[in-house]
This record gives C-alpha cells, structure tokens and sequence, in this order.
C-alpha cells in the first residue's frame, strides 16, 4: 500500500468534485430509473464529450469559454431531440438513446481519428480526470449544481418532462469534464438502483449515502493501491449499492 499517496491536497478537492457530481445526480438518476430510459446519461455525456472534442479539433483551448458553450450546446440539443422523440415514438425511446449514444461516440472517434493523442482524449473523456480538479476549478459546476436543484425541488421541475430533459443535460455536461461517462452513468444509476429496493421516504437519503460512501472509499482505495481513481469509485459505488440493496426489505415499487 502506498501510504504517501493520502495527499489531502489532491484527494480533497477530488471528493468535494463528488459531492457536487452528487448533488444533482441522485435525486435526476432517481427520475431516470422512474422513467425507465437507462441510457439517457450515457447518450447526453456522450453529446457533451462530443462537443468538447469538436471544440478541441477547431483549436479552442481546452477549458475555455467557447469549449463550455460547444459543449452546453451539444448536450441540450441532443436532450431537446430526446424530447421531441419521446413525444413521438415513446414505445421505441429507448432503442432511439441509444442509437444517439453510439452516433455520438463514434462522431467523436472520427473526429480524433488524425489526432496522434486522440486515444488519451478519448481515455478522458471516458474515465475522466478527478484527481487533477482543483479548487478553483469547482466554482461553476458548484454553482450549476445549486442553480439545477434550485429549480428541481423549489420549481418542482422533477413534474415537468421538458424541464426534466433540460436540467438533465445541463447537469451531465457540467460533470463528465470532471468526472468522465463512466462515472455520471453511475453516480446516476446506480444510488438510485439500490433505492428501489426502499421506502420512498428513505431513497434520497440512502442515495446520497451510498454516493459518498462509494467515491470516499473508491478514492482512498485508489490512492493507496495506486489505481485509476474513476473505475475504483465505479466499483466501490457498486458495492455500496449492492450492500444497501441486499440488506433492505424489498418493496412493491
């Protein structure tokens, strides 16, 4: 174990930049699972890393203003269009997600394709860099964070499918620059999997715990066995879900 490795400088932002993943991603995940459109998260992030690689082949610096709106841009209109199709052709939405899913992951691709470092964008774009976010760099996903839960719980957003859609793509466009697809497919789906084994008074709540229990322990496992932090914290999120699911009376919803 390499116990030089529990640096708070490095693990303590990178904690705080779960918490704010979470902050929005429990309660939306939730809605998601309701709904039963799994793959929504997947094909949004998708979008928004898209944008961010569009971006990046036209020369914009990487963390730049115009980098933010491209990839804000991309994920809405891909959730506008999800939207629209639902509406339309609901008995085959799912089908339709993930079909946007893998038009978008492999726009991404040939975008790179010239690129001698498109492999490591690609890498990022997945598994996400969570231990190089600083302080400083929190600020706005924070602020989007409040903002987003502002509107879903005090506007009662949460009733609304437009503005369900909409939240949904700003959230996962603020956190997979941060964290990766990876890791917004299961800060979304997988606190919220092991609530519907609860009572609906205690889901929320055990989805937040089982959110912070999974990225506390996924990072300091990955800091003391030297592993990638983003597929340790998917994987001990896992288990906490699975630990909560198992010891939890089953219900009829």
């Amino acid at each position: 174990m390499n116990w030089e490795a529990m640096d708070i400088g490095i693990l303590g932002p990178a904690f705080l930049t779960g918490l704010v993943v979470l902050a929005t991603h429990v309660p939306l995940g939730q809605r998601v699972l309701q709904r039963g459109i799994i793959f929504i998260d997947l094909a949004v992030a998708q979008l928004a890393g898209l944008g961010v690689i569009a971006a990046h082949t036209l020369g914009l610096e990487a963390h730049g203003v115009l980098v933010q709106v491209a990839a804000f841009a991309s994920a809405i209109a891909g959730a506008l269009l999800l939207y629209w199709t639902e509406r339309r052709w609901l008995h085959v939405q799912e089908a339709i997600i993930g079909s946007v899913f893998v038009l978008g992951a492999t726009a991404a691709i040939l975008l790179l394709a010239h690129d001698p470092l498109g492999g490591e964008h690609l890498k990022d774009l997945l598994v996400g860099q969570i231990l190089w976010v600083d302080y400083q760099s929190l600020g706005p996903p924070a602020l989007i964070s409040l903002m987003v839960l502002t509107v879903w719980f005090a506007f009662k957003a949460y009733r609304s499918h437009a503005a369900f859609y909409g939240l949904f793509a700003i959230s996962v466009t603020a956190s997979v620059q941060l964290v990766g697809i990876y890791l917004v497919f299961a800060s979304l789906i997988l606190p919220a999997l092991a609530g519907r084994f609860l009572r609906d008074s205690v889901r929320l709540v055990s989805g937040y715990i089982i959110g912070i229990a999974g990225y506390g322990i996924g990072l300091v496992a990955s800091a003391l066995f030297d592993l990638p932090a983003g597929p340790v914290i998917v994987w001990t999120l896992a288990a906490a879900a699975v630990s909560v699911a198992t010891f939890s009376r089953p219900q009829n919803t």
